[in-house]
């Protein structure tokens, strides 16, 4: 059975349908790659299998136990976490100590979490600024910090919204790699993202939303090869240049 089983989830906003009818599975360890052009749903359900918006219609299961209407807390509890474009840390403490409180939170006792977060500071290269307060660290820095907030507890399952969004390339590199680490010890992600590129050398698998609906789902190449996706991506001008061509 697939770890997370979405069926038909829909969420209107007044006409608009946002996520139309939206299947899909995640098995568990699997790295699940989800594109799609800008408004084509993706976060949207993103929003809804955290439990940040309530969906319309539809099931979502988490190792067959519906797990739709449950609030953020209840579904972090179960091991259903968010990381958003959004970043957010607390600025007016030391980096360590942003991963400590949210160890202590997910029920870590401060010995753990200590060690914990001394191991994700210096997988994420953040060793050197780890005594500095969250509010002087780079853009860069904070999103990684972030990102080892959300693995302080290692999740069932890891929704990552862009992370690599106006990041630096070196710490694109160590977010990927550590994705790429966590993923090979059976980590399970789904990954939004318009990196294509590093979709590519992440995802096995990917599927591609857009105006709601998923569009394509399968091998990540074969996805993105496919007519439908880009024309999804690039309009009628690319299909036209074709046919010139």
């Amino acid at each position: 059975m697939a770890l997370l089983q979405i069926q038909s989830v829909e969420k209107r906003f007044g006409g608009l349908r946002a996520v139309d009818g939206v299947s899909m599975d995640v098995q568990q360890g699997e790295l699940l790659g989800l594109i799609g052009p800008n408004g084509s749903g993706k976060t949207t359900l993103l929003n809804v299998l955290s439990g940040h918006m309530a969906a319309d219609a539809g099931e979502v299961l988490l190792d067959g136990r519906s797990v739709l209407g449950l609030n953020p807390t209840q579904l972090t509890r179960l091991g259903v976490l968010r990381m958003f474009q959004m970043t957010r840390v607390f600025n007016r403490v030391s980096a360590f100590d942003n991963l400590v409180v949210c160890g202590l939170a997910m029920g870590l006792d401060e010995a753990k979490a200590g060690a914990r977060a001394v191991e994700l500071l210096e997988e994420l290269q953040l060793t050197h600024v780890m005594h500095l307060d969250g509010g002087q660290l780079s853009g860069g820095q904070k999103k990684l910090l972030e990102f080892g907030a959300c693995f302080m507890v290692p999740p069932r399952i890891a929704l990552l919204d862009e992370p690599f969004a106006a990041v630096h390339p070196v710490m694109k590199e160590t977010m990927a790699a550590f994705i790429k680490r966590r993923n090979a010890s059976g980590q399970t992600f789904i990954l939004v993202s318009h990196d294509m590129p590093v979709v590519v050398e992440l995802c096995a698998r990917s599927v591609c939303m857009n105006a709601g609906k998923v569009l394509a789902d399968g091998p990540t190449q074969e996805v993105l090869n496919g007519v439908a996706v880009i024309e999804a991506y690039l309009g009628e001008q690319a299909h036209e240049g074709h046919e010139h061509g």
